[in-house]
């Protein structure tokens, strides 16, 4: 009975990034066991009776664990396959801690997520990793941290998202930071929308004889108790919290898939779309498999790719030399006793250490050697130059590691 109490505490009056579908389920799961009537929620929808949990180790068959290379004891969290390729499952409700639930829940935890995907990003054995996405969704609160996290692996690796069942909600937020989604033919995508659940217990208490009483300091310290009905003003909060969630999700789908504006995600009214239709309207870059992906990937990762870096090193140490001798002759000009030498390397130490350099950092030796830009407009500059991992993955485009509805990082 506690694990169900747990649930429930994961899931009521908590934005929720996920199938309205799978939380009626969810509802009616709690519905008669702790109190929680699913039935006015659930309402005349099409529930399906199939409450099986899902497989945390559904790419069982792919891959195998290797040991920990810094403790033999233990293994690294994810599997790796001959070729490199890292699978990390993405499976059932999301939750952002908890990770004590999904033995008997089918939940994946955010934290656990974040975890194994840093992993994978810093282990040299892995070449890419593949997201084995079947996942309706979940908690608002930590699903675009891992996003974030994806994002930040696809910055050194690629990351394939592979929609193999369900990418909805919560799942196609973190889904949409991959270097590049893969949906199956029956697999669904999107559900950018936000939804809470509240419950109001008030008519049944009332019908058994029971009348809760709330001591409690602070006038909103109960706001939105399941003991009373809202009040349009409470609602109205709750609905804001709701609508800031919801601009974070759109505008956070639109910056990571790239070529997908903001008005086009909030488009899709929190719509799913099935395979090709997902591709159509740009959740999605192509229609394949888990096994086509894995397939695919180490081929593309072993194409050579085209020579991309602005400059080589032997350019880089030109022209840091470049600058200091400048640096000097226009110390001599204005009688500094060091030749300018350090004001110059002060230049360089400043433009290189801005946070706009980090990936960019070849542009920003151009910007502080070759151009008298400001410091103060340097770091617009930069923002608006590709990093050179973006430039990368656009090189693989144009050599065909990228072929259907190409994005931008």
């Amino acid at each position: 009975m506690s694990e169900l109490f747990h649930i429930a505490d994961r899931v009521l009056n908590r934005p929720l990034m996920i199938l309205p579908d799978k939380l009626a389920i969810i509802a009616s799961v709690l519905d008669g066991r702790i109190g929680i009537d699913g039935a006015g929620f659930i309402a005349e929808r099409s529930v399906s009776p199939d409450l099986r949990k899902p497989s945390r180790e559904a790419s069982q068959f792919v891959g195998e664990y290797a040991a920990d290379p810094k403790d033999s004891r233990s293994r690294k969290p994810y599997r790796t396959t001959q070729e490199g390729v890292a699978v990390i499952p993405i499976l059932g409700s999301l939750v952002n801690r908890g990770g004590w639930i999904g033995s008997y829940s089918g939940m994946t935890s955010y934290e656990g997520l974040k975890h194994q995907i840093t992993a994978a990003a810093r282990d040299s054995d892995v070449k890419s990793i593949i997201l084995d996405m079947d996942t309706p969704g979940g908690e608002a609160v930590g699903a675009f941290e891992v996003a974030d996290v994806v994002r930040a692996a696809a910055s050194s690796k690629a990351v394939y998202a592979v929609i193999n069942g369900m990418a909805a909600s919560a799942g196609y937020a973190i889904a949409s930071a991959a270097s590049r989604i893969i949906t199956t033919s029956s697999g669904i995508s999107g559900s950018i929308g936000v939804v809470m659940l509240h419950t109001d217990h008030s008519g049944r208490l009332e019908k058994a004889g029971v009348v809760p009483t709330l001591i409690f300091a602070g006038a909103r310290k109960v706001d939105g108790n399941p003991y009373e009905k809202l009040s349009s003003e409470v609602r109205a909060e709750l609905q804001a919290e709701i609508d800031r969630f919801y601009e974070l999700f759109v505008e956070s789908v639109a910056a990571n898939r790239g070529k997908l504006s903001v008005e086009a995600v909030r488009a899709t009214e929190a719509r799913t779309f099935l395979g090709v239709d997902a591709v159509s309207v740009g959740l999605a870059d192509a229609v394949g498999s888990f096994e086509s992906a894995l397939e695919e990937i180490p081929k593309k990762e072993l194409v050579p790719p085209k020579p991309l870096l602005i400059f080589s090193q032997a350019d880089v140490d030109r022209l840091t030399a470049e600058a200091h001798a400048k640096g000097r002759a226009e110390g001599v000009g204005a009688s500094i006793t060091d030749g300018g030498l350090k004001a110059a390397q002060q230049r360089l130490e400043k433009v290189l250490s801005l946070p706009e350099a980090q990936g960019r950092q070849k542009m920003a030796l151009v910007l502080a050697v070759s151009t008298s830009a400001q410091i103060e407009e340097i770091p617009g500059i930069l923002a608006s130059v590709p990093t050179e991992a973006q430039q990368l993955r656009a090189v693989n485009s144009e050599i065909g590691l990228v072929v259907t509805n190409p994005r931008s990082a």
